[in-house]
């Protein structure tokens, strides 16, 4: 009798058109740049309509309507910190100024720092993504109100 085997990438063709298959359908749900610029403008449009403690407290929950795959929104104050956090909640009212990525890079000081100067931007950096638990390339858009940066952004691997 033969071993039945439980994955199915290895075992022949069959195994392998289902496996590619399934990559492809991996790969499809992956967010987009476009979708993540227009959850940050749904994200800023629905605190414009309903307010900043509404607004966070949308964003601060994981099944809400500022959550979709590993896209999630986050705001800082123009001082660094945390006011709202889409996939960390532990990270609520922590002052993340000085925090930097595995290359050294203090990302969330560029991002107040840019949203200073520029209406919207996209920034990049490595930081860990909450469905593969890896660190993985990250480009983030903000948009940056008069007191507060909104962002949201696509793992890049």
């Amino acid at each position: 009798m033969r071993p039945l085997l439980l994955n199915p990438c290895i075992s022949g063709l069959a195994g392998l058109l289902l496996c590619a298959g399934a990559a492809a359908a991996a790969a499809d749900t992956k967010v987009t740049k476009p979708e993540a610029e227009a959850m940050v403008k749904k994200t800023v449009a629905y605190m414009k309509a309903n307010g900043r403690e509404k607004s966070f407290a949308e964003i601060n929950r994981k099944d809400g309507p500022f959550t979709d795959r590993d896209l999630y929104m986050v705001a800082y104050g123009k001082d660094g910190v945390v006011l709202a956090h889409g996939a960390n909640p532990k990270m609520l009212g922590k002052n993340l100024m000085e925090i930097k990525d595995v290359d050294g890079k203090a990302f969330v000081k560029e991002r107040v720092e840019m949203a200073k100067t520029k209406a919207s931007f996209w920034q990049e950096y490595k930081f860990t993504n909450p469905v593969s638990g890896n660190i993985e390339p990250k480009a983030m858009y903000c948009e940056g109100l008069p007191d507060l940066v909104v962002c949201g952004g696509v793992y890049l691997k």
